[in-house]
C-alpha cells in the first residue's frame, strides 16, 4: 500500500475504517481480492511474484493487518525476503527494505516500523494517515485525503462510495508547489503527489474500502485499474456479525 487512512474506535458503528490505494510497478503480477484456500482463514490480495499480501482481513478472527513500504522506485533485490508479523520480524527487521506495519484484532491496534523506534506501539483510538513514510508524515496527498476522510466520519458516513471518491483523487501538487523530498526526481515527486498516481509504469494497482461493524459485521471491496487508470474489475465481500 502506498496511500491510507485509518480510524480506529472513532465511529459510531464502526469499530475501523480503512480507505486505502496499493501503488506498484504495473508489470508486477498481482491477483484479485478473494478468499485464501485452507489452510488461511482470510481474504486478501495476493502478490504473485512473492507470494504473500499487502492487506488481509481474517474472516474468523476478524484480524487485520496492512503494509506500506518507504519510498523506493527501485524493485526489490531478487529473493529479498517478504514480510510477516511483529513477533517474527523485529529480531531481523533491520535486514528488510524499510516498511510500515499496523495490525487489528478486536481489542486493539498497533503500528509498526523498522524505522521507528521503538518498533511497535500500541495506538489510542483515533484518525490515522500512512503514506511511504512514518505513520503520520503529513505529506500533501495524505493531508488531501484525511481531510475528505474526517469530514465524512463527521457526517457520519455510511457507506465506500464517498471513499472510494476519495481514493480515486489524482490531482497533483502544482509545478511550483511544495513536495516531499525522498530522493526521486522532482518530476517522480509530482507524479507520486496525486492520492491515485497515474503512471505507464508504476501507478496506483488497487483500492481499497474497509468498514468493519463493533458486532463483527465486516465489508471488504477491492477496485482494480490498469496502467491507464481505467477500472479493470471490482471485488466486494460482506462477512456477517458475531466474527
Amino acid at each position: 500500500m502506498c496511500l491510507l487512512v485509518l480510524a480506529w474506535q472513532v465511529h459510531p458503528r464502526y469499530r475501523l475504517v480503512l480507505a486505502a490505494n496499493r501503488d506498484e510497478f504495473h508489470e508486477r503480477p498481482a491477483a484479485a481480492l478473494a478468499p485464501w484456500p485452507p489452510p488461511d482463514e482470510f481474504l486478501a490480495g495476493r502478490d504473485l511474484r512473492a507470494g504473500g499480501t499487502w492487506l488481509a482481513l481474517g474472516t474468523r478472527t476478524r484480524r487485520f493487518g496492512v503494509v506500506t513500504n518507504f519510498r523506493d522506485l527501485q524493485p526489490p533485490e531478487p529473493g529479498a525476503p517478504s514480510r510477516g508479523y511483529f513477533a517474527a520480524l523485529e529480531p531481523r527487521a533491520a535486514s528488510y527494505a524499510g516498511f510500515n506495519l499496523l495490525l487489528a484484532d478486536e481489542h486493539s491496534l498497533w503500528y509498526g516500523s523498522n524505522r521507528a523506534t521503538p518498533f511497535a506501539r500500541p495506538l489510542p483510538p483515533g484518525v490515522y494517515g500512512l503514506s511511504n513514510e512514518r505513520l503520520d508524515t503529513p505529506w500533501p496527498k495524505l493531508e488531501r485525503v484525511r481531510r475528505g476522510f474526517r469530514a465524512w466520519l463527521a457526517q457520519g458516513g455510511e457507506g465506500a462510495a464517498e471513499l472510494f471518491e476519495l481514493l480515486a483523487d489524482r490531482t497533483r501538487v502544482s509545478d511550483d508547489g511544495e513536495l516531499p523530498a525522498t530522493g526521486v526526481p522532482r518530476e517522480w515527486e509530482r507524479i507520486l503527489s496525486a492520492p491515485f498516481v497515474l503512471h505507464p509504469d508504476y501507478g496506483t494497482r488497487s483500492s481499497s474500502v474497509l468498514l468493519l461493524a463493533r458486532d463483527g459485521a465486516a465489508y471488504l471491496a477491492e477496485r482494480r485499474f490498469g496502467a491507464d487508470g481505467a477500472c479493470r474489475g471490482e471485488s466486494a465481500f460482506e462477512l456477517p456479525a458475531g466474527g
